[in-house]
C-alpha cells in the first residue's frame, strides 16, 4: 500500500510472512547438454551460504507434463536448498512454452526424450562437480513423480534416491481413471497406444529400479488416484526393492495442508540423507 504522506510502499497482505528476514537461496537460469547435443534450459537453486560444489543434489522435474518451470520462488526448491542441497529444475523436452518441436508428442508418448533430459540433468550436476559423488537424488510431483520413477527404469544406476509425490505410475491407469469423465478422449489421445504405454510405465518395469523409493500421496487425489502409488509400492515390494509409502487421509493432489507439507519436507529430507549415507 502507498502512503502519500511518507511516499513509501508498505506490504499489506504478505503471502509468506514466515519468510520475513530470511535469506532465500539464489536461483540461476542455466542450460545443460542432453545426450543428443540439445541444450536444455533449467533453473539451478543453490544453498544460501554460497556453496556451489560437492553438494548433495536433487533433480526436480516439474508436473504436467503440459507445464514448465519458471524463474521465481519455489517452496520445494527453497526448502531443499536451505538443507544444503543443489536443486536443478529442468524444462525437459515435453515442457510447454518452447513450441511444438520442443513439446514433441508430449511427455507420455515421447517419454524417452523427456525422461532422458531429466537424467541428463543429473549427469550435468555430477560432471560439473556440483553434485557430490553418490549424493544425487530425484524428486518429483505428479508427472514429475512419474519422471522420477521412470528415470530409474531408463538408467537404474544414476540416482541414489527417488521421491515421488502423487505420481503417475502407469500410463494406462491414467487413461482408465479418466474413462467416465468428459475429458476421456483428450486423456486417451495424450497417452496414445503402442509399446510405449507399457515400456513407459514405472509400474510395469518396477524390477529395473535399484534406488530406494519414497512414495507420498493423498487418498482423495482426483488428479492421480492413490491406487497408482499403492500399486507401485506393491510391485516394488514384490520385486524385493526398498520402498516407503506415505498416505495422507482426506488430502487431494496438492496436499494443501501445513502439517502434511511440513512432514513431507522433513521426511523426504531424512529419506534422501539416509539413502545418500547408504542406510
Amino acid at each position: 500500500m502507498f502512503d502519500r504522506k511518507t511516499r513509501e510502499f508498505n506490504a499489506l497482505l504478505p503471502v509468506r510472512p514466515q519468510l520475513d528476514g530470511m535469506t532465500l537461496s539464489p536461483v540461476r537460469a542455466i542450460t545443460y547438454k542432453a545426450a543428443d547435443g540439445t541444450m536444455i534450459p533449467g533453473y539451478l537453486t543453490l544453498p544460501p551460504n554460497g556453496a556451489a560444489k560437492n553438494l548433495p543434489s536433487i533433480v526436480m522435474p516439474h508436473g504436467g507434463p503440459g507445464a514448465r518451470d519458471e524463474w521465481g520462488f519455489d517452496w520445494l526448491a527453497q526448502y531443499y536448498a536451505h538443507q544444503g542441497y543443489a536443486v536443478l529444475q529442468p524444462n525437459f523436452r515435453g515442457s510447454t512454452g518452447y513450441g511444438d518441436a520442443w513439446f514433441q508428442k508430449n511427455g507420455s508418448q515421447s517419454w524417452r526424450t523427456a525422461v532422458g533430459d531429466v537424467n541428463d540433468a543429473g549427469r550435468y550436476l555430477s560432471s560439473s562437480g556440483i553434485a557430490a559423488p553418490g549424493k544425487l537424488g530425484v524428486v518429483g510431483w505428479s508427472y514429475g513423480g512419474y519422471a522420477a520413477l521412470q528415470s530409474a527404469v531408463l538408467d537404474p544406476d544414476l540416482f541414489k534416491a527417488i521421491v515421488a509425490i502423487a505420481p503417475v505410475t502407469d500410463l494406462n491407469m491414467v487413461r482408465e481413471e479418466a474413462r467416465f469423465y468428459s475429458n476421456f478422449p483428450q486423456v486417451s489421445a495424450m497417452i496414445g497406444n503402442g509399446a510405449h504405454v507399457r515400456e513407459g510405465s514405472p509400474l510395469q518395469n518396477a524390477a529395473q529400479i535399484k534406488a530406494p523409493v519414497l512414495l507420498i500421496h493423498g487418498d482423495k487425489d482426483d488428479n492421480v488416484g492413490v491406487a497408482e502409488s499403492r500399486a507401485m509400492a506393491g510391485k516394488l515390494r514384490g520385486a524385493g526393492k526398498k520402498v516407503d509409502n506415505i498416505e495422507y487421509v482426506g488430502l487431494d493432489h496438492q496436499l494443501d495442508d501445513a502439517a502434511a507439507r511440513t512432514e513431507l519436507l522433513n521426511k523426504s529430507d531424512a529419506f534422501l540423507k539416509a539413502a545418500f549415507a547408504g542406510r
